[in-house]
């Protein structure tokens, strides 16, 4: 089995999409890390935030040939939970549906039901996991069986650390 978490960070006109490969839920560690720089992305447009990284993940996946079987978002598939389309519901539909998507939020959307939140460690914060090809009760077992004593999995954490590291670097 081969997961992927992405994220993605901006500096001026350059995106740099990182991705942390892992091979089971409760890995501790990634077998690999990936980046790569894109420029010529979308801008940010209000209710719209999946075009601005949908192009990068979609080349990351390309250009190191990486097959997943389930892919992570720092985000929603489904911002209402069910129906509303989010990034990673875009991506679903980009790779055809053949790779489930999860998404990992750590903010709420307005609406969405108490149903997507996952309590993690200590936390008295929520996560908000939706998932397109795979049920969210699954996709939010799976959530919790990562590693980290913090609401945030670790390799969730670190592929936020690495995307930002390259935007200040870059």
């Amino acid at each position: 089995m081969t997961i992927i978490a992405v994220d993605a960070a901006y500096k001026e006109h350059i995106a740099f999409v990182a991705g942390v490969v892992f091979d089971q839920w409760d890995d501790d560690r990634p077998a690999d890390i990936t980046s790569k720089p894109i420029s010529g992305f979308d801008k940010y447009v209000p209710g719209e935030f999946y075009r601005r990284e949908l192009t990068g993940i979609l080349e990351l996946l390309k250009d190191y040939r990486i097959k997943p079987d389930h892919i992570i978002v720092d985000g929603y598939v489904y911002l209402d939970g069910v129906r509303k389309a989010g990034l990673g519901k875009y991506l679903y539909e980009a790779l055809g549906g053949k790779v489930s998507v999860i998404g990992v939020a750590k903010a709420a959307f307005k609406g969405i039901p108490d149903e997507f939140r996952l309590y993690r460690g200590q936390s008295r914060k929520p996560l908000y996991v939706t998932s397109a090809g795979v049920e969210t009760s699954l996709a939010k077992r799976w959530v919790l069986t990562m590693k980290g004593p913090y609401r945030r999995p670790d390799l969730l954490r670190l592929v936020d650390q690495v995307c930002r590291r390259l935007a200040v670097e870059g």
